[in-house]
């Protein structure tokens, strides 16, 4: 079956892609956890609240310290930092959402699909000969790789930006690892009654109708790897255009005619649920070539509701560790190993439910039993690790205290726009961190009175509220920087598909930055390289650093950073061009990180996406705990990739632009 899962990983990516140095000072032992989002201020209060008892017997022992993160402040940038040790002008990661200039496409910044190669067409089946391998975007080498040639043991569990993990030691993948379909996390919706607003809808909504208490129903795969049919249209070039049908599964619910239960039947699983109840996983295999290739996935199934309306909802279906039709880890092998020792667990980049909550297919409290489903493998997942860690480095992340603080900061702040009083999610974030306090006890109580193990416990960013979001692209058209072609079609056209380019200086894409219409760069580039650039860069800075909120007075906008300054390496002519910290309270809006334009500028917040982190990397610093001393005033995440080197007395790399931060206390 392995032979077959590597013969998939091929077949996939071609459809998918539209301590010492070895010499007995081994006993050397570094753990680092990874809390994505944890806040230093958060963190300082709940400490002094007496909440996080372990924490604070961290930071008494040790030391405690904010910790510096990138501009912009998002997740992928900052932990592509920590990881090679360059800024993103090194590493090339400068936000989600990557455009290629020379076509103004959305380029995927985790990873890429390589060349197709070479291909056996017979009719309608097609058999891959070459090609079509998964690969790292992020540039420059792991910190772990160079510990790996030093011959130093390394695990990483979950390290984000690292799909598909890179050689050396034993990873397994993380944020940017997609679901079975190749796409950031696609659930299903199975209904009779259809959300009123289900147009804006991520997951998949499939309307059936119960009939003699049944429901007849589908899981969609990933293309076919193996098929493909013309699809009537012709190609540059004047090529027929082929596509790749979707792989299916087909399944049957039966409805107790009495009862708030029901019976699904999927493949050769059978399981009951009552109304409001969650499956465990369950194995879904998509048949490609029969009893020869076979694309493993699994999922869970929760009964939302039987009646008056049916109500099913699937999670993403994941890449099933135990045959992985992608790769998942390194060696490719350890990620059947962890199945076998943990069971099945989700596998997809961030699996908290957060899309179904956003889009009111979840409530609050359904959201947050599904993320601690999530929580409660990774929890179980650090027990096997510490349970089995001799020497070398462990790294291990969570994602539940960042996923939860974007979805449940409503509950907690009564002026939120959205604020919802309830008894259980107000404390929702408070919750969290408390799991985080119990996960930081156990380490230490692991280590006890071992003097040899470093503990290092680090965020990538902090976070604050979001009331309010900005469209930069409105108010770049509003201050005459973007023409439009037909003015009186302002709203409701993503991609800047009515952007007249040939009047337009500058446009803001992604979540973090502004792009000059740059002559040389941009497909219709209009403004000049050197002087005529230079003056649109400070107007452009002293414009938005003016803009005022009218209905508060409040500045939006706390700190415009030109990316020349800030960044090097390169990778440059990837960049914005001018970096926008957000004051608190404020973040970009929905419509603006992929060029579509609204009525007003500045619009309150209506998603139970409530906290955000695109704020002045001053306002949002991640955390830094260790149990030794912490030596630079201001650490940053660069710093701290050079410090874990330095416990194994191995060396930076020349482009790594960070200094040790840790010395023995």
């Amino acid at each position: 079956m392995r032979v077959v899962a590597r013969l998939v990983v091929a077949l996939l990516a071609l459809t998918l892609g539209a301590a010492g140095c070895g010499n007995g000072a081994g006993a050397k032992k570094v753990i680092v956890l990874g809390i994505d989002g944890m806040d230093h201020g958060m963190l300082e209060a709940f400490i002094a609240d007496g909440r996080l008892p372990n924490f604070a017997r961290l930071a008494q022992e040790g030391d405690f310290s904010a910790l510096q993160t990138t501009m912009p402040p998002l997740s992928p940038v900052a932990w592509s930092t920590f990881i090679t040790g360059m800024d993103p002008g090194g590493h090339g990661v400068f936000d989600f959402l990557l455009r290629d200039p020379a076509t103004m496409d959305v380029v995927e910044p985790f990873y890429a699909i390589g060349p197709e190669g070479r291909s056996l067409e017979l009719g309608s089946w097609v058999v891959p000969l070459s090609g079509g391998d998964v690969e790292l975007y992020r540039r420059g080498e792991a910190f772990w790789e160079l510990l790996d040639r030093a011959g130093i043991e390394t695990t990483i569990f979950r390290m984000p930006v690292n799909f598909p993990p890179v050689d050396g030691g034993r990873s397994f993948a993380g944020m940017g690892t997609p679901d079975i379909l190749g796409l950031h996390g696609i659930y299903t919706y199975i209904t009779d009654y259809p959300p009123e607003d289900s147009g804006g809808m991520t997951g998949h909504l499939e309307i059936v109708e119960v009939v003699n208490d049944r429901v007849e129903a589908q899981l969609f795969g990933p293309p076919h790897p193996l098929r493909q049919f013309p699809v009537g249209g012709v190609a540059s070039g004047g090529e027929v255009e082929y596509e790749s049908p979707d792989l299916v599964v087909d399944f049957e619910v039966h409805v107790d005619p009495d009862e708030p239960v029901a019976k699904i039947v999927v493949q050769d699983t059978e399981l009951v649920l009552n109304e409001g109840e969650w499956s465990d996983w369950v194995p879904i295999d998509f048949e490609a070539l029969p009893y020869i290739v076979n694309i493993s996935a699994m999922g869970r199934f929760y009964l939302q509701e039987v009646r008056p309306d049916f109500k099913l909802y699937v999670s993403p279906l994941q890449i099933h560790p135990d045959d992985p039709a992608m790769p998942l880890s390194s060696p490719e092998d350890w990620a059947a190993d962890l199945h076998d020792v943990l069971g099945p667990f989700y596998t997809q980049e961030l699996p908290e439910e957060t899309k179904a909550f956003s889009e009111g297919i979840f409530s609050g409290r359904e959201f947050w039993e599904q993320s601690q489903f999530v929580y409660g493998e990774r929890r179980r997942a650090l027990d096997h690790f510490l349970d089995t860690f001799e020497e070398g480095l462990l790294f291990f992340y969570f994602s539940s205290v960042d996923q939860g603080s974007h979805m449940l900061y409503h509950y907690a702040d009564p002026e939120h726009p959205l604020y919802e009083a309830d008894d259980l999610l107000q404390d929702g974030i408070a919750t969290l961190y408390e799991e985080m306090d119990e996960a930081v006890g156990r380490v230490l109580d692991e280590l006890g009175e071992d003097g040899d193990t470093t503990l290092i416990v680090m965020s990538d960013h902090g976070f604050s509220p979001f009331y309010w979001g900005v469209n930069l692209n409105t108010w770049l058209l509003e201050q005459g920087y973007i023409t439009l072609t037909d003015p009186s079609r302002r709203t409701g056209l993503p991609m800047f598909v009515n952007v007249d380019w040939s009047r337009t200086r500058a446009y803001a894409f992604g979540m973090g930055g502004v792009f000059v219409n740059l002559q040389g760069r941009e497909p219709n580039g209009i403004v000049m390289p050197g002087a005529e650039y230079d003056q649109l860069l400070e107007e452009l800075q002293q414009g938005l650093l003016a803009m005022v909120d009218e209905r508060n007075g409040n500045h939006p906008i706390a700190s415009v950073l030109e990316t020349r300054d800030e960044f090097v390496g390169p990778h440059l002519e990837l960049a914005p061009d001018l970096l926008i910290g957000y004051d608190r309270g404020y973040r970009y809006s929905w419509e603006s990180p992929l060029g579509e334009f609204s009525d007003e500028i500045i619009v309150d917040n209506d998603d139970p996406w409530s906290g955000d982190h695109t704020n002045d990397r001053r306002l949002v610093p991640g955390v830094l705990l260790t149990n030794q001393r912490i030596s630079l005033e201001t650490p940053a995440l660069h710093d701290l990739t050079v410090a874990v080197l330095d416990e194994f007395g191995v060396a930076p790399l020349p482009e790594m632009i960070g200094e040790d931060t840790i010395d023995p206390r």
